[in-house]
């Protein structure tokens, strides 16, 4: 129903058929906005203009009622984020995806960083994530996913497949390697999921999101395109029968 890739579309003069997905108690936006910044969540801000930009959370002042985003002194689009007449902020906790608009946005310099601050925001919106059963890949097969970076042609990368479902996968993407952004459609990717399961696909990033500080890496979440007919069945085949072998080894 709504998109992983940008913001859901909030018409303010829907009412109630929107009060489901709406959050506007203090303490409980405080309390979401806390859980973003403490686990350090990627936060996409997109501006009115069409502006993207890949931020996490600084730090709240719920006294002055300011939020601060980390961002680059140099980055032509956080300035351009400061201009748009709009902008909204969409992030992840687990299944769980959060969106709030940023106003009274300003870049604030101090001596070594900049932050973008903006008034801490008055409703917040969740919304559950696509449901589809999701399992997590065997790591003894190598699971991977083959394509060439789509900013950088010349770099071919072989990322780790976390999960996968019908249509999605999860992708380990180490911190190493230069950025994936979202709403990136990555095409002519191979997915070998076991000695089996091997097909070509097309990728579209949704979102990425950060996982342990240990693990040095992101989670790049995608949906599956351009499956044919033979793809979805073994891709249909290997889900079953992961599943039957987690419930196995759960069961020595």
């Amino acid at each position: 129903m709504f998109s992983d890739t940008r913001p859901a579309p909030i018409n303010p003069h829907a009412g109630s058929s929107m009060q489901e997905f709406r959050i506007d108690e203090p303490h409980e936006i405080r309390a979401l906005l806390k859980a973003l910044m403490d686990r350090s969540v990627v936060i996409n801000l997109s501006g009115s203009d069409g502006t993207a930009y890949q931020t996490t959370l600084w730090s709240i002042d719920a006294t002055q009622g300011k939020l601060a985003f980390s961002v680059d002194l140099m980055s032509p689009a956080a300035q351009r984020l400061v201009e748009a007449e709009e902008a909204s902020a969409v992030g992840y906790l687990d299944q769980i995806k959060l969106q709030f608009d940023v106003t009274d946005r300003l870049l604030v310099h101090g001596k070594n960083a900049c932050v973008l601050q903006t008034s801490m925001p008055r409703e917040l919106f969740r919304f559950q994530r696509r449901s589809a059963y999701r399992v997590r890949t065997l790591e003894r097969t190598s699971p991977t996913a083959s394509f060439r970076h789509p900013q950088i042609p010349d770099m071919r990368l072989e990322l780790r497949v976390l999960d996968v479902s019908a249509g999605g996968c999860a992708l380990f993407l180490p911190e190493n390697v230069p950025p994936v952004e979202p709403g990136v459609v990555i095409h002519g990717t191979r997915l070998s999921l076991d000695g089996d399961t091997e097909f070509q696909t097309s990728l579209m990033v949704h979102h990425v999101t950060s996982i342990q500080p240990q693990a040095k890496g992101v989670r790049l979440g995608c949906e599956l395109t351009r499956l044919d007919a033979n793809a979805t069945r073994a891709l249909q085949r290997y889900i079953d029968n992961t599943q039957k072998r987690r419930r196995m080894l759960s069961l020595d």
